[in-house]
């Protein structure tokens, strides 16, 4: 049984101009979900993710390794758990990164993007997902066909909204606007956006924003940059310290370490962890719909979401932050 207070302790955004809401925060699966994963960790965090109000879930095809294996623990976890809840699940995936040999395992193609999400589907168990993106713009395919490929997944119910993810700011315009023209609206962009990436700031928000487009920021934590792990040097049981293709113990300079030790100094004045404060930040000023995070322990759920009891920032503190990363 799910917590009976767990709205409660959620704030949720509407996603751009749609009639759709997501939970501030947004549990991704991108790792500690794969086949080497233990399954009771990752059944532990989706119950207690759900329990504090958070009710979507992010997934892609290749999320594992291997490529496949967090949509299966989900799919797994799901028919366990949380198959009365269904309708009050939002359930991503998507399509565009390498999954299978040959010409048509990755990429835009209709071909690849359909094929893509009936297997998603199957090792789900599930009917329909609530969003299915394209990964990532695809220059040798028509954007016309890719968009298609999504019109069509909505217009067969394997779908019920749809977005993109990784795409630049003026291809984004015009796959929102074929979308438009098709009759399904593109719901929503997923980007990479923290405190240490600021790509999304540099036309894209504009866009979604004149759009009317929700946005979803992944890794607001900087892959734990952002978060006190690293803060006293590279722990050996650490994401860099094993190799992480997404995290190098190179990308820990002195230099990011140190600005992280003075915004974890400005997050304890607030009275706040620097993961919090970190979230607070990318949802600032109600421009990004929803902050998606990755974890790998449950309680590491309950730190983050404790962002809602200090999510304002003064103009003093977002000024200092500034200075910080400037620095």
């Amino acid at each position: 049984m799910a917590d009976v207070s767990r709205y409660e302790r959620m704030s949720y955004r509407r996603c751009g101009n749609s009639g759709l809401k997501l939970p501030a925060i947004s549990l991704g699966l991108w790792h500690n979900f794969g086949g080497n994963d233990s399954r009771e960790n990752g059944r532990n965090m989706l119950r207690r993710a759900f329990d504090l109000g958070i009710t979507h879930f992010d997934l892609a095809n290749n999320y594992g390794p291997p490529p496949g294996s967090a949509e299966e623990m989900f799919g797994q976890l799901w028919r366990q758990d949380f198959q009365a809840y269904r309708d009050e699940m939002v359930v991503a995936t998507k399509a565009g990164y390498g999954m299978w040999p040959g010409p048509y395992g990755e990429f835009g193609s209709r071909k690849s993007m359909l094929s893509s999400l009936d297997q998603s589907l199957k090792r789900m168990k599930m009917e329909y997902v609530d969003i299915f993106y394209s990964h990532r713009f695809d220059k040798e395919t028509p954007l016309e066909e890719t968009m298609s490929a999504l019109d069509q997944a909505v217009r067969q119910g394997k779908a019920l909204y749809v977005g993109i993810s990784n795409y630049g700011p003026e291809q984004a315009r015009e796959a929102i606007a074929i979308l438009r023209s098709l009759g399904t609206p593109c719901l929503i962009h997923q980007s990479h956006y923290s405190m240490y990436e600021r790509r999304l700031e540099q036309g894209l928000q504009e866009v979604l924003l004149e759009e009317g487009v929700g946005t979803i920021a992944y890794s607001p934590l900087a892959r734990g940059l952002l978060t006190d792990r690293y803060l006293k040097g590279i722990p050996a049981d650490s994401r860099a310290a094993g190799g992480s293709v997404f995290l190098k113990r190179e990308d820990v300079t002195e230099a990011k370490v140190e600005k992280s030790r003075k915004l974890n100094a400005l997050a304890a004045e607030r009275g706040q962890t620097l993961a919090q404060m970190a979230v607070a930040w990318v949802l600032r000023q109600g421009r990004v719909t929803s902050a998606l995070i990755g974890v790998s322990r449950a309680e590491q759920i309950d730190d983050i979401a404790g962002f809602l009891k200090q999510s304002e920032f003064s103009d003093e503190e977002l000024d200092l932050i500034e200075q910080i990363l400037a620095g």
